[in-house]
């Protein structure tokens, strides 16, 4: 019996042992081509249930990548949230314009998250992060049976700054540490109803991004208490597989992320990828880590090819993106990455 690339996705998850390992991109995956292609683009596509998981499956349908992936950005959640948000181009992700509570450690005023945010069970009945959802209970339906159907969200520190602005949210770890304790704790819960929903909505996976608890925002003995501890508790104790993505060089880090109980992390190119697996050391499945910006964006086929068989070759379980895609990646990078790992034998 032949494996689907659902099959492949998921047995390499678990860390089985495969001929080759599958390429799918975990985290932001559309492109300007793909919207082209599919007759499905931003910015309506952020908004609409349908337009998204058609251009949620086109990296499937147009390229043959072995999963499919809603949404495109890190601003549904903050948008809900009461953040004023730029949802209005076709070739750049959405940007948050306003955070709606204050936060000051300079002056020491501060909005209370207890009494200031919406409760869990009410932020998924609507807005962008519903969309979301109602797209990947489509993509289920259309594409579930054969691909592994990957829902992105954001981790509860990234989305904390979001709320008062990331800036001040890193200055108060310093200044007055339990008022971030107070907004990571709020979101840690919110972050774990959403994931939930989306396994619910019928994602094989979730991929949750934290890009705020990258080391080159936090100092490494940072990352326990303000990301760790609440990705432990949200993203991991949800009932499908887990993917945290953290940007930047998580080398430093890799122990902290792959003790947090999730099922996999997403690396970018700025950890060597034989270096990851050897420190990971087979705790979690690793998914990345070709270069977004370059080779995929920047470089040839030639280069993304031979990026892809070094991930593949260090032993990488999922060959991916190290980060979210550029829109404007050409196609033809897009099938190099494809057509080097379906040809690639361990």
């Amino acid at each position: 019996m032949s494996m689907t690339p659902r099959d492949r996705v998921l047995a390499a998850m678990k860390q089985e042992k495969l001929d080759r390992p599958p390429v799918a991109i975990f985290t932001q995956s559309a492109t300007v081509g793909q919207m082209d292609w599919s007759g499905a683009a931003w910015p309506e596509a952020h908004k609409d249930a349908n337009l998204m998981a058609k251009l949620a499956a086109a990296q499937a349908d147009m390229f043959g990548f072995e999963a499919v992936r809603a949404s495109f950005c890190l601003t549904a959640e903050a948008e809900r949230l009461g953040c004023v948000v730029a949802v209005d181009k076709k070739d750049a992700a959405p940007m948050i314009k306003k955070h709606p509570f204050k936060f000051d450690p300079m002056s020491g005023e501060y909005d209370d998250p207890a009494t200031s945010v919406m409760a869990p069970e009410e932020f998924i009945k609507e807005g962008r992060v519903k969309v979301i959802q109602d797209a990947v209970a489509l993509l289920k339906k259309s594409h579930g049976e054969n691909y592994a159907i990957v829902a992105g969200n954001t981790g509860p520190f990234t989305l904390a700054g979001h709320m008062v602005s990331t800036e001040n949210l890193v200055f108060g770890m310093m200044m007055a540490p339990e008022e971030v304790d107070k907004w990571v704790a709020t979101m840690t819960p919110i972050v774990k109803v959403y994931s939930q929903a989306l396994i619910d909505a019928g994602a094989d996976i979730v991929q949750c991004s934290e890009p705020s608890g990258s080391t080159d925002m936090l100092a490494p003995d940072m990352f326990e208490e303000a990301a760790g501890n609440s990705v432990r508790h949200s993203l991991a104790e949800v009932s499908g597989m887990s993917v945290l993505h953290i940007c930047g060089d998580t080398y430093p880090i890799l122990d902290q992320m792959a003790n947090t109980g999730v099922t996999g992390l997403s690396v970018e190119e700025k950890v060597d990828s034989y270096k990851a697996v050897e420190k990971v050391n087979g705790k979690v499945a690793l998914i990345g880590n070709v270069g977004s910006v370059r080779p995929l964006f920047q470089g040839t086929p030639e280069e993304v090819k031979a990026g892809a068989e070094y991930s593949a070759k260090a032993g990488f379980n999922v060959i991916s993106s190290g980060c979210g895609i550029a829109p404007c990646t050409s196609n033809e990078n897009m099938q190099a990455m494809v057509d080097a790992i379906k040809a690639f034998k361990y």
